[in-house]
């Protein structure tokens, strides 16, 4: 098996695992952010320093002690992304309930950051539809629908199964042997019985099939169309169930479909796309 084996998009399978790995272990860790010192201090040392944004947007500072400006460096976005990371995995775990409106102030406090990091995820994740903004305070979660859980799968496999089965007839078997570590950390991830980290390895694997096809535009509105179906329900239902037993059931059929790819039986490889879909994951 080569798990080096390099599809269209550039990237090794080895990359692929180690990334979607990595991304597990960031879900895994819940609802926290490591604080981040440096970020912080200069975001109130702005905010000191002017005073007009703060108090616009209900923040508030501690007297700390005013530091030298540091250089600027990848702290900031290192921050914004791991605060957007612990946003997701609790949109999907549900710690972000549809309907609940959330601050920056407070989320910020709760991650042990400064307010703007927490802020631009927010901004990100409505840009995304996982979040509206609310005048003077904050962002509501999105209250979704099962009709809209349903229009999401229905627009996945319009995308994604035809893309699949003209991959079945063209790519020959040991690109898809390539993606065995992938299909085998779902169902790593699914025995894990955490939602979020089976949701960052269902994506690794559907993300890494679809770049065979070698088009970007593609894997991007597909991976987006994933993360909004792994949303809650208004109510807090897991989207195509939740329990341990149905995330591996779910993570198998990614192993049978290697190997209905691997031995080219394009009848089962129908059979069991339409499968996959129906079930929303």
């Amino acid at each position: 098996m080569k798990q080096g084996t390099q599809g269209s998009a550039g990237t090794t399978t080895g990359e692929a695992v180690a990334a979607a790995e990595a991304a597990a272990r960031t879900a895994g860790s819940r609802y926290r952010v490591p604080a981040q010192p440096a970020a912080g201090e200069a975001d109130r040392r702005r905010d000191a320093g002017g005073g007009r944004e703060s108090s616009a947007r209900g923040e508030h500072t501690h007297g700390e002690p005013v530091l030298p400006r540091p250089r600027p460096a990848v702290q900031r976005p290192s921050v914004r992304g791991q605060v957007l990371a612990a946003l997701r995995t609790a949109l999907v775990t549900g710690d972000l309930r549809p309907g609940e409106v959330h601050s920056a102030p407070v989320l910020a406090e709760r991650f042990g950051v400064s307010a703007t990091p927490v802020r631009e995820a927010m901004q990100q994740l409505a840009q995304e539809g996982a979040v509206e903004v609310v005048p003077n305070r904050g962002f509501r979660v999105v209250e979704r629908s099962a009709r809209e859980l349903a229009e999401l799968a229905e627009v996945r496999a319009l995308i994604e199964v035809p893309v699949m089965l003209r991959l079945a007839r063209t790519v020959p078997p040991e690109r898809w042997a390539g993606l065995r570590p992938l299909a085998e950390a779902t169902v790593r991830a699914a025995s894990s019985g955490c939602r979020a980290t089976y949701a960052e390895a269902d994506r690794a694997f559907h993300s890494a099939v679809l770049a065979l096809a070698g088009n970007q535009q593609l894997v991007g509105v597909a991976e987006e169309l994933h993360r909004r179906a792994q949303w809650p329900l208004v109510g807090g239902g897991a989207p195509g169930g939740g329990t341990r037993a149905e995330l591996v059931a779910d993570a198998h059929e990614h192993t049978a479909l290697l190997d209905a790819l691997v031995a080219g039986d394009l009848d089962v490889v129908r059979a069991l796309v339409g499968e996959h879909f129906n079930g929303a994951e």
